[in-house]
């Protein structure tokens, strides 16, 4: 008995991501994978790292690789991809709560429509980061709004807008301590004091869009990079959120660059999160751009 199948798909998802809210479309991603003539290995994630190992160790046979799940699903598969000897291209079925990158991709947010395009779509030579001896997909961040863009309630944010995340970060403004940072880029050096960090290449963070800047480009090979000053009171603070959603930003209080490599060194560790996930904790980052490393299904 012969298969009508064409190409191999190998498709890694995160059972537990948004809700297990891909609990109930498994078989129709799948079904929609078949009609596309793809012979599909199913690898439900199981605990941290292992699209990472999967992707990284896999054979050479497959025509594509799709996982789905949140960003940081994405993150571990694209990690993964780097670590292999060879390339193969991603798709996407974004089912986390947030799903930044995917929004900044312009992936359909139903799940089916972003199986289908997986199958039918074309592929975007995309920069992904390299952070020490890491990997990131579209953001390494530190400080007080890291926190405030991954655990306000997508629900506030939806309905307070901008003023959900001001409301957050005045909250624990009693609670933050500045880090003293050197901060290296192109041929400048900045040294002060910063409650807030982000290296990014995405449209938006945490749900929050356009908060990273204008013209964003995820093929230009330079990230976008945001910089927040240790504020002299809260009503500096919230001027400062402000102007940083709105995108009108004071220059006293924020420093914002676009760079293809970045080193912050600073004389205590400092937590990071990549991707929304832990990125540990350290002294010494470098970061660097790694022009249109990963292909990506977009919408064609």
């Amino acid at each position: 008995m012969s298969f009508p199948f064409e190409k191999k798909m190998l498709f890694v998802y995160n059972p537990k991501a948004g809700k297990a809210k891909i609990k109930n479309k498994l078989a129709d991603i799948l079904d929609v994978f078949a009609a596309a003539g793809f012979e599909v290995t199913v690898y439900p994630t199981r605990k941290k790292g292992d699209a990472v190992e999967i992707v990284a160790n896999r054979k050479p046979i497959y025509d594509l690789v799709v996982c789905s799940g949140g960003d940081g699903t994405l993150d571990e598969v694209v990690t993964g991809m780097t670590q292999s000897s060879f390339r193969t291209p991603i798709g996407y079925i974004p089912a986390g709560s947030t799903n930044d990158f995917g929004g900044s991709l312009h992936l359909p947010k139903n799940m089916i429509e972003a199986a289908e395009n997986v199958v039918r779509g074309k592929n975007f030579p995309c920069d992904v980061g390299a952070f020490n001896n890491d990997i990131f997909v579209y953001i390494a961040a530190f400080g007080l709004l890291t926190e405030v863009s991954y655990e306000t309630d997508q629900d506030i944010k939806n309905t307070l807008g901008h003023m959900a995340y001001v409301l957050e970060g005045m909250k624990r403004l009693p609670n933050v301590r500045p880090h003293h940072l050197k901060v290296t880029y192109d041929d400048k050096v900045i040294e002060d004091d910063f409650i807030f960090g982000m290296i990014t290449n995405s449209v938006s963070v945490g749900g929050f869009k356009n908060i990273t800047g204008k013209n964003v480009q995820l093929d230009d090979g330079v990230f976008e990079v945001t910089l927040i000053k240790f504020p002299k009171n809260p009503v500096e603070l919230t001027q400062t959120m402000n102007s940083l959603v709105n995108r009108d930003i004071d220059t006293g209080t924020t420093y914002c660059f676009r760079t293809s490599s970045i080193r912050l060194e600073s004389d205590e560790e400092i937590s990071w999160t990549l991707d929304g996930e832990n990125g540990g904790a350290h002294k010494d980052v470098y970061i660097e751009n790694r022009h249109r490393a990963v292909e990506i299904r977009v919408v064609k």
